[in-house]
């Protein structure tokens, strides 16, 4: 059985969706990333890197980093989450993970912060909106619609929608991104995305206290 570890809110929140969307048996272990501990012990352990999501494929194999997590799992469902390796469309998948990764997610992250992985002070978020926003709206314009390859959902979806719930929490304006207002309010009418916002409660709080 597959082991996803995970932290409420965090980028984990991808996988935990398409695991839950391909209806793939795993259990899901919540870690204490203030404390690096998960019930089991030292979550260093597990992933020396100190952050999540790790994803256990074997009594002693543990995959890191969501991107390469996110297509492992896409390769072991069932459902048409990945498209065939000897077409450009699987190319252009692994293009957006990657993207998505790098551009985006890193760049939510302030070194500024406080206390939080996610910008809290006002100018950290200022500072993370500067470089988040043309992002964006490099993906905005490109969207295909309603999900981001087009008509098919696929790996890169969850790891979007990981992106767009970080806007909600930080309060940054959809007002020029249209495309991608719709495409967040589209993945939370998801039965998969519905079940692990309620398995993972209440994210990190993005505010001092």
């Amino acid at each position: 059985m597959l082991r996803l570890f995970y932290a409420s809110g965090t980028s984990a929140m991808a996988p935990h969706i398409l695991l839950t969307d391909a209806g793939l048996d795993f259990e899901a272990e919540k870690v204490n990333l203030d404390r690096k501990t998960w019930r089991g012990g030292d979550y260093n352990q597990i992933n020396p890197k100190s952050y999540v999501p790790t994803l256990q494929v074997s009594p002693s194999t543990y995959l890191t980093e969501c991107a390469v997590i996110l297509e492992y799992i896409a390769r072991k469902a069932k459902g048409d989450y990945r498209s065939s390796e000897d077409s450009l469309a699987y190319w252009q998948e692994r293009m957006w993970l990657n993207y998505i990764a790098t551009e985006l997610h890193k760049n939510f992250i302030s070194p500024f912060r406080r206390g939080n992985w996610l910008p809290n002070t006002a100018d950290s978020k200022k500072l993370v909106w500067q470089r988040v926003a043309p992002r964006l709206q490099y993906v905005e314009e490109r969207f295909k619609g309603p999900w981001l390859m087009g008509k098919r959902f696929s790996m890169a979806d969850p790891y979007l929608f990981v992106m767009t719930n970080w806007m909600r929490r930080l309060e940054f304006s959809f007002g020029n991104l249209p495309k991608l207002q719709m495409f967040d309010e589209r993945m939370r009418e998801r039965t998969s995305v519905q079940e692990v916002l309620r398995v993972e409660g209440r994210p990190h709080s993005v505010t001092d206290g």
